[in-house]
């Protein structure tokens, strides 16, 4: 593919909620633009889109792929980088890189089951990060479709930035699409070919429409202004100016619509996108950090000073490292000396590629407005900023979704604990919304996603790439130990074999204090136990608290005073005295009214208020206590509450059901507290069972 200027590129994301149609439109248009030589359809594992193991046996997306291409609309000829990314919210991240290389957004919506969650999500997320956005409403050849039900629904949501460009009509059984802009109707044959037919008898509904366009128009072009309220009609070219001008400013939001399936209209909607969505060039100059910390305006110039961002990452087992590169400003070239501004180090360029879903193919640079990949920069991950050795600029680093979802994953072969967690490790280069870590007091190694079916991906990729099974279960809880009263103890240690023999007595006085850490005094007399074996009585308890004497948790709020005791000349030693601290500090748990503390978390739901009561239910089922009710951002409510972690093992998959996806939520470690006695033997058992595994 030739060299193109960044006013004839246009990188559109493909977002929308799953099943709308995304993957199938993208397969549209690259058949209509002539960049593939067959349809290619999701059910039957053709898709140039959907190409790994996971999306071919899901039949769905879960990763985001990169697919350019090109065409002439008109005049001028257009390189289109289109990013198809995963609709189900466990791929979210797919969503998330698509948006960091994107100037617009092409959100799907189904005819049939009109605005989704996915759609909704797709929207906010889109003018959140001030990119311009269009709609397509998909499927209008199946039974039920209702374009204008469809219609009054994103008006509903999104307001009156919403504005037909393209819309449907029934001429028998045949279905036929009106470009409100050129006011001219076209059909299709059995092959998705365009004919232009007479405008059908709808002249009061056209007329509605091309009357609210024009009014959009009119409010998006101060120079269209004073003609549209004089009552002089738009020209066409005047139409495709005001409403791309709209479209840049976030004023305004076409509508298309059609079939990809049978390829109606497609051809309308690669036209509507070549003419109305803006290009690399028409984004606003990129903010960026020089060296000296100070902000710099970066324009998509390709003779402008480097920037480029990462946005993927993928760690390919044949080719290694694979970074997916938007660049910015400036030109990617093989000779360019790199500098990662993110990790502050100089970096070794490789070969750069284009990419076409899973088809790489060599080039020599990646221009200013330009996607492209670079080869074999191992310590490059998602969300770095690479520029040029002595021209440091940084762009802010994007913000992903937090994890929520915590599992244990425990290999099906025994002595495969490494094997995962290098296997895990690589795959969370590709993700930063995975997060993986050895539990220090558990031992149980914990991965963390979005949700089940982004683990379950994991599980498989790992075994798939690096040939481990691996399983995932609840994660074990850490809770902790303490006394109730205060005790005082002894603790003996005597035994004579022959020779030297071992000698070591301790009084301790054990009672419940604040700390976290073991608190240890002495407050002897006499030299009843000499100083110098102080430090072998605190380290004996300082191991000894690490298991406590219900289920052998570690104890904590323990304050430890040695009182007394008594020595041998002879058979004392260090050892001695500290086996006799541990034997007193068993005693002295069982003698001080032992219980169990759970960990308590702070959780903070992000809701709509309609959703606000089954939560709290739902958090009051799980013996959560809910501490207040506050306005979020985006017209949501945010509840806090605090819940014992051992009730927060399935409350992600929960949530997201009973918000049908709209809730999030944020949960952190906030203290120990009490658990219920009725609870005890439960813990219990687990704890033996947990432990007698050896983990």
């Amino acid at each position: 593919m030739k060299n193109y200027r960044p006013e004839q590129i246009k990188n559109v994301a493909v977002l929308g909620h799953g099943n709308a149609g995304k993957t199938t439109l993208v397969e549209a248009l690259l058949w209509k633009a002539g960049a593939s030589d067959r349809l290619g359809r999701v059910d039957d594992g053709t898709s140039l889109s959907d190409y790994s193991d996971e999306e071919l046996s899901r039949k769905t997306s879960v990763f985001s792929s990169v697919l350019p291409f090109s065409c002439a609309v008109g005049e001028e000829e257009y390189k289109f980088n289109l990013i198809d990314a995963p609709g189900l919210f466990d791929y979210e991240m797919g969503q998330y890189e698509a948006l960091m290389a994107c100037e617009s957004v092409l959100i799907a919506v189904s005819g049939k089951s009109g605005v989704s969650v996915g759609t909704e999500k797709a929207y906010k997320m889109a003018v959140k990060n001030q990119k311009s956005s269009i709609f397509f409403v998909s499927k209008m050849d199946r039974p039920h479709a209702d374009f204008y039900k469809v219609l009054e629904e994103l008006k509903t949501h999104f307001g009156p930035s919403v504005c037909p460009v393209v819309v449907p009509y029934k001429d028998g059984e045949k279905n036929g699409y009106i470009d409100l802009i050129s006011g001219q109707a076209y059909q299709y044959d059995d092959k998705g070919a365009p004919s232009k037919v007479p405008m059908p008898d709808l002249e009061h509904r056209v007329d509605g429409l091309r009357e609210a366009m024009s009014e959009a128009v009119a409010e998006a072009d101060e120079e269209l202004f004073e003609k549209f309220f004089s009552g002089e009609e738009f020209t066409e070219k005047e139409l495709i100016r005001g409403i791309k001008k709209g479209v840049k400013a976030g004023s305004i939001t076409p509508v298309v619509c059609g079939s990809a399936l049978m390829m109606e209209g497609i051809d309308l909607t690669l036209e509507m996108m070549a003419e109305l969505l803006p290009t690399a060039a028409d984004a606003a100059p990129t903010a960026a950090e020089n060296e000296a910390g100070d902000l710099a305006e970066l324009p998509c110039d390709p003779a402008g000073d480097l920037a480029a961002l990462v946005f993927k990452t993928v760690n390919d087992p044949f080719v290694g490292r694979l970074s997916f590169v938007k660049v910015f400003s400036g030109t990617l070239l093989p000779e360019t000396k790199l500098y990662n501004a993110t990790q502050q180090k100089g970096e070794k360029m490789g070969k750069m590629v284009s990419l076409f879903g899973k088809k790489q193919s060599e080039v020599k640079a990646i221009a200013a407005g330009d996607i492209g990949a670079v080869t074999k920069l191992s310590g490059v991950l998602t969300g770095d900023t690479l520029c040029a050795e002595g021209k440091v600029y940084k762009l802010d680093r994007p913000a992903f979704p937090t994890p929520t979802l915590s599992m244990a994953v425990h290999p099906l072969d025994k002595g495969d604990e490494s094997k995962i967690g290098q296997g895990i490790l690589r795959l969370c280069e590709e993700d930063p919304t995975l997060h993986f870590a050895t539990d220090r007091e558990t031992k149980e190694q914990v991965l963390t996603g979005l949700g089940e079916q982004h683990l379950d991906v994991v599980i498989a990729r790992l075994k798939a790439r690096y040939g481990v099974d691996a399983k995932l279960e609840v994660p074990m809880v850490a809770y902790r130990e303490r006394i109730n009263k205060k005790v005082k103890v002894e603790g003996k240690y005597k035994k004579q074999t022959g020779g030297h023999g071992q000698y070591g007595h301790v009084w301790i006085e054990f009672e419940p204090c604040d700390s976290e850490e073991l608190v240890f005094e002495e407050n002897v007399f006499g030299g009843a136990v000499p100083r110098n074996y102080f430090p072998a009585v605190e380290k004996g308890l300082q191991e000894a608290v690490r298991h406590g004497v219900i289920a052998g948790y570690p104890v904590v709020g323990l304050k430890a005073t040695l009182l007394d005791g008594s020595y041998h000349p002879v058979d004392s030693s260090e050892l001695a005295f500290k086996t006799a601290a541990s034997l007193a500090y068993k005693e002295g748990m069982k003698q001080g009214a032992p219980s169990l503390l759970e960990p308590i978390g702070t959780l903070k739901a992000y809701l709509p208020e309609s959703y606000t009561g089954d939560i709290m239910g739902e958090i009051n089922k799980r013996r959560g206590r809910v501490l207040g009710m506050n306005p979020a951002e985006d017209g949501l409510q945010e509840i806090v509450a605090d819940v014992p972690m051992a009730q927060m093992a399935d409350f992600s998959t929960v949530m997201r059901s009973m918000t049908q996806g709209r809730g999030s939520f944020t949960y952190a470690f906030a203290r120990y507290e009490p658990l219920p006695p009725q609870l005890e033997e439960k813990v219990v058992e687990e704890a033996k069972k947990f432990f007698q595994k050896g983990e």
